[in-house]
């Protein structure tokens, strides 16, 4: 059902991207996601940060529009949607690339007295490009890459994830397509999380929009366990 929130923090999180937080505390598991209503705009899905809270980059007409909301504005939103994380393990690993950060950070701050070591390995373009990064207040150890050496390591998550696989007995990875294939090799498919992203226009299983192999993402996922995608990914 859609429903108003009101807008009651806006803030700038990295380079083009902004946090929104939101007068309404949702229940949800992390990894799913809500899909957001703009009248005479659209509507696009997003990960939960927290149980009021977005954090939005700047990519087209939709959320250059959501970029002009200030504090006291209106949002509608549905849902949440989908499935989540599953916690597992003892000593893990985030694995984020860009804006992947979201749905980890939602899972440090929520689930962090689960597990007996957080650890997070955060790669962006550039040092601009790292987003909501005081999520180091609810993990063990930062590890940050950037593409550029800007800042952290020069290179990869991956390159680190690879460096460090025997030290952790699951790994939660959100990021582009090209990063999750990478930390599912690495992984062998096992003891892994992902979660996905594809065009979606419902969010929840009618269109067909989101198909990945005969998976719809906003219902089947957006997280999926590396073993059940391995052939489709």
């Amino acid at each position: 059902m859609l429903r108003r929130v009101r807008i009651v923090d806006v803030r700038d999180a990295a380079k083009d991207v902004k946090a929104f937080h939101f007068d309404d505390a949702l229940e949800f598991v992390p990894g799913q996601f809500i899909m957001v209503w703009l009248p005479g705009v659209g509507e696009k899905p997003f990960s939960l940060a927290d149980g009021g809270m977005i954090a939005v980059k700047r990519v087209g007409p939709f959320t250059s529009r959501l970029f002009e909301l200030e504090k006291g504005d209106y949002l509608w939103i549905r849902g949440p949607y989908g499935n989540g994380f599953r916690p597992r393990g003892e000593r893990i690993a985030l694995v984020a690339g860009g804006i992947g950060i979201p749905p980890l950070y939602a899972l440090a701050k929520l689930w962090r007295d689960k597990f007996r070591k957080i650890t997070l390995i955060y790669g962006a373009r550039t040092e601009e490009e790292l987003a909501l990064l005081d999520v180091g207040r609810y993990v063990d150890e930062v590890i940050i890459t950037t593409d550029d050496g800007s800042s952290g390591k020069k290179g990869f998550p991956t390159d680190v994830l690879k460096e460090m696989r025997e030290e952790f007995d699951q790994v939660y990875a959100c990021g582009p397509e090209a990063m999750l294939k990478a930390v599912l090799g690495i992984m062998e498919y096992r003891n892994v999380q992902i979660s996905a992203e594809r065009y979606m226009r419902c969010g929840i299983g009618v269109c067909g929009s989101c198909a990945l192999g005969r998976y719809l993402v906003c219902r089947d996922g957006p997280v999926f366990d590396g073993r059940i995608v391995s052939g489709i990914i």
